[in-house]
């Protein structure tokens, strides 16, 4: 499970080697893996204690370059330049050489040794013709090496050749080689949310037009109808006016006999309605 998850989720996988850890604390194996996921999440203590117990249980010296890279990430590049020299490197394979010379190479540039890194890279693998699985990334790290020391045509040739020997995919010497060239890369998927995004503002701003025209359309008809609501009351007020004046010229009915009396009767200074004179 730790091997599975190491590369897709190494938190996951420092999880389980934990559980692992408490359960068989005591295989070889259990502690190999509990060092490579604590130092695939940069936990360079954990893991060198880790491969330390490992090594002891089977005696062997696979796990000598990344002790030694565990003594780089835990600051202290001298102590890696020091074990690329122990007679341990010389019982590594091939591959195992390789990449004490790559942890080696990495000390040096920590110490700001550039050319010394440099130097540290040129080997017989390195102008090897001959594609290894180790080739891609020795490769990758000498231009990269020599980018850093701005001898900018020759990282680029090593870069070329990195792409070459990279056939899975495990550096990122294509894109490094591209921005050397100049060559900038266009997300298609970035363009394509863009595009769909500004269709959405183009439709959505359609909408509002289309409503805002109902709207204006809306209001000029009740504008109309409200005026032709208003004629058509001035016309009625208009006709009854005209036909009360012509029964009663004023348009006020007169009051009735005993109203009239009742006028008569009042003295000047009442203030009721129709007092007075009449």
């Amino acid at each position: 499970m730790v091997a599975r998850l190491i590369d897709e989720d190494p938190e996951q996988a420092y999880g389980y080697s934990r559980v692992a850890l408490r359960l068989a604390s005591r295989v070889a194996a259990v502690r190999e893996a509990a060092g490579f996921a604590a130092y695939a999440t940069q936990r360079y203590p954990e893991a060198l204690a880790e491969f330390r117990a490992a090594r002891r249980m089977t005696g062997g010296v696979e796990l000598w370059p990344v002790m030694a890279d565990c003594e780089r990430g835990m600051g202290r590049p001298e102590r890696a330049l020091a074990m690329a020299g122990e007679a341990e490197v010389q019982k590594l394979d091939k591959a195992g050489q390789v990449e004490m010379r790559l942890v080696a190479a990495g000390a040096r540039r920590d110490m700001g040794q550039l050319e010394a890194a440099i130097v540290t890279l040129q080997s017989p693998e390195l102008a090897s013709n001959a594609v290894q699985p180790w080739t891609a990334r020795l490769r990758y790290a000498y231009a990269d090496a020599l980018l850093a020391a701005e001898r900018e045509s020759e990282a680029r040739e090593w870069f070329a050749k990195a792409v070459e020997a990279d056939k899975d995919g495990s550096t990122d010497a294509s894109d490094r080689l591209a921005e050397l060239d100049g060559v900038e890369f266009v997300d298609a998927l970035v363009d394509d949310d863009t595009d769909a995004d500004a269709d959405a503002d183009i439709d959505t701003g359609n909408e509002a037009d289309d409503a805002d025209i109902d709207t204006s359309n809306g209001a000029d008809e009740a504008d109309i109808d409200t005026s032709n609501g208003a004629d058509e009351a001035d016309d009625a007020g208009t006709d009854g006016a005209q036909d009360a004046g012509g029964s009663g010229g004023s348009g006020v009915r007169p009051p009735a006999d005993g109203a009239s009396a009742a006028a008569s009767d009042s003295s000047p200074g009442d203030d009721r309605i129709g007092g007075g004179n009449a």
